[in-house]
Parts: structure tokens; C-alpha cells; sequence
């Protein structure tokens, strides 16, 4: 599977105080699960993350992000991230604690 190893390490790090952190690779790359919930995927050149609704339509309009699709539908909630725009940590940060905050009220797949 082939994601990007230097940002998976850049996330890992900012990570580093969750407790209950798993890694697991799917979706064509890694995915950071905490609390055995989606949070945070990385793929080649780009993050997945799980935002939820309420943050949905403001992230689109920040800059290397956009929709998830499934079947050329968005999937409200989810967005991806364009490595670029995720060079500086204080930008990186946004969008892990963005994902982290709405992990605590998502609901499990299990």
C-alpha cells in the first residue's frame, strides 16, 4: 500500500498523547483509529479526515481541501486534504484537532 510515510510520521507525532491509538491500513493507505473510530487516513499525497457535518462545508473552503466522494457523492463529514497545504504544523494541527474533536462523538462501525 502506498501512502506517504513523512506524513504518516508528521500525524503520528501529533498523536503521540491519545490514548487508545491504532493504526491500521486501509483504504489504499494508513488510518489512524482512536477508540476504535475512523479518524485520520493517509493516502499517497493526502490526509482523510473525519470532521463530522458541523465543520463540513466551512473545511471545503479552506485551502487543498475537498470532498470525499463514494459513487460521485460527497460524503458529508469527510474531506481530503492535499499534503501542500499541510507543510507547516500550526496548518496540520487544524485539521488533526479538528478530527479528533468530532472522534469523540462519532459513532463506532463496530
Amino acid at each position: 500500500m502506498a501512502f506517504s510515510e513523512e506524513l504518516a510520521a508528521r500525524v503520528r507525532e501529533q498523536l503521540v498523547d491519545v490514548k487508545k491509538l491504532e493504526e491500521k491500513q486501509m483504504f489504499r493507505g494508513m488510518c489512524f483509529m482512536v477508540d476504535d473510530k475512523m479518524c485520520i487516513c493517509i493516502n499517497q499525497d493526502e490526509i482523510m479526515c473525519r470532521i463530522g457535518p458541523d465543520h463540513y462545508e466551512a473545511a471545503l473552503g479552506r485551502p487543498g481541501c475537498r470532498a470525499m466522494l463514494r459513487n460521485g457523492k460527497p460524503i458529508e463529514g469527510f474531506v481530503y486534504v492535499n499534503e501542500r497545504f499541510l507543510e507547516n504544523k500550526k496548518d496540520l494541527s487544524y485539521w488533526v484537532t479538528l478530527s479528533l474533536a468530532y472522534n469523540k462523538r462519532a459513532k463506532s462501525s463496530k
